[in-house]
């Protein structure tokens, strides 16, 4: 009864506690690719590091593995187009030297259709 009460327990409090999932690092072309997980073991965000600050493509995803944010880094600098995904919208924002320039919002409703 002892072992099984002792099993019980073990398996419960695996439950209970969060599965911490460490980052992973790796050299690929003089710069550092990062991935960041999800407690779930889901893949968080992924991208590169230049001497140490963000730089190229980087993604963001949800704990359920759906893409969230994608946008590009110079040396740190926020870039680009970067596009923002929720629910029912999608928000495409201009950046110049991490500066908004623009940003332009669509939603489902104002979708074109054939």
């Amino acid at each position: 009864m002892k072992k099984i009460i002792i099993t019980g327990a073990l398996l419960i409090s695996s439950f209970i506690f969060a599965q911490n999932v460490e980052p992973k690092f790796e050299v690929v072309d003089k710069m550092v690719k990062a991935t960041y997980y999800h407690d779930n073991g889901q893949v968080k965000q992924e991208g590169f590091y230049l001497d140490g600050k963000l730089h190229g493509k980087w993604v963001s995803y949800n704990d359920k593995g759906v893409k969230e944010t994608i946008g590009e880094y110079d040396k740190g600098d926020k870039v680009g187009k970067w596009f923002f995904w929720n629910a029912n919208q999608l928000s495409e924002v201009d950046f110049s030297n991490s500066r908004i320039v623009e940003v332009k919002k669509w939603s489902s409703e104002s979708l074109v259709k054939n």
